[in-house]
């Protein structure tokens, strides 16, 4: 059996998507949310995954600091980086598209096995809220008994 807890980070940014077909290429931007599902192999001596404000000032942290009010930019997008580069504005540098597929799979994958390390839990999924209505997933499958949370529509 796994037990999972998750934790909610909300941030502002802003992004483009190069390439896409419509408005999405134009820059705009989101209030976005980040759901980080955790798992351990056993529970603290508390009966926990992990303390949810680890989670908030680990996760949340990184967030606040590399992406809250910043331009998410794919790394290739020259002409946007240069931009916010002369005015001064912050921006985080994205292998690919912000997408928010490519932005869960970077959370899940990169930036939450960093910031977790040592502690002996490990994020299992994210979700990415782009809006209200859209969302992305990202999942280091453990085992077949692992299923992302479900949807209350």
């Amino acid at each position: 059996m796994e037990i999972t807890c998750t934790r909610r980070i909300e941030f502002d940014a802003g992004h483009r998507v190069m390439g896409h077909e419509g408005k999405c290429r134009h820059l705009h931007g989101h209030r976005y949310v980040a759901e980080f599902a955790a798992c351990a192999d056993r529970l603290d001596e508390i009966g926990r995954v992990i303390d949810f404000g680890v989670l908030k000032a680990k996760l949340g942290g990184w967030i606040n600091e590399h992406w809250d009010h910043a331009f998410l930019v794919n790394e290739a997008d020259e002409p946007l980086l240069e931009a916010l580069f002369i005015l001064d504005s912050p921006f985080y540098e994205i292998p690919g598209n912000p997408t928010a597929e490519v932005l869960a799979e970077y959370l899940c994958n990169t930036v939450a096995p960093h910031e977790l390390k040592g502690t002996g839990v490990e994020v299992i999924h994210v979700r990415v809220w782009e809006t209200p209505n859209c969302w992305a997933d990202a999942h280091l499958w453990r085992g077949a008994a692992y299923r992302p949370p479900e949807d209350k529509a």
